[in-house]
């Protein structure tokens, strides 16, 4: 479920007038409204993700600064957690090791980036800095999403700093 300024998108295996008898269209959140989630989530047999921001940017021209290296960790749950929702994964790590960024393609086959780093990195400007490496892996013609949760003000922020605009909010539902 998809939400931009004053519509949203339902994109699920139910009619418009059942999901429209429960909730009133008139709310421009109501699609988003927890009540509203949580029958969805029980209507699709589905565990519905986290309320997200989800934000976007283009690629960027020039090699990546040096910051970002493959092979991945051996194991991360950032990663895994990516492995869930996306394909054609993609993990790179700052050259310290301090931090994991994530490509891959997700929703309707776009592509996305993710990062963790390590709690001692943060709040240095890492985030920003990694972001606009990413940013530099994909074509300058090429779009990159991000999901973000709202209240991950540290997370808003580099993304922000990194060029990244936000577009809308996303709710996932996972089916097994």
């Amino acid at each position: 479920m998809c939400g931009f300024t004053a519509h949203h998108i339902i994109s699920a295996n139910v009619s418009r007038e059942e999901a429209l008898e429960r909730m009133d269209p008139s709310d421009l959140g109501a699609a988003l409204n927890p009540t509203f989630v949580t029958w969805l989530g029980r209507r699709l047999e589905a565990a519905p993700g986290s309320l997200d921001v989800v934000l976007a940017a283009t690629g960027l021209p020039g090699p990546p600064d040096g910051l970002l290296r493959e092979p991945p960790p051996a194991e991360h749950a950032r990663v895994s957690r990516a492995e869930r929702y996306r394909e054609q994964v993609t993990v790179y790590t700052a050259v310290n090791g301090e931090a994991v960024v994530v490509l891959g393609r997700g929703l309707a086959g776009r592509r996305e980036v993710s990062l963790e780093i390590d709690e001692a990195a943060r709040r240095r400007g890492l985030g920003r800095r990694l972001l606009l490496g990413a940013r530099s892996l994909i074509p300058e013609s090429d779009v990159v999403f991000a999901q973000v949760a709202p209240g991950n003000a540290a997370s808003l922020r580099a993304f922000l700093a990194a060029g990244f605009s936000p577009i809308g909010s996303e709710v996932l539902f996972l089916t097994s």
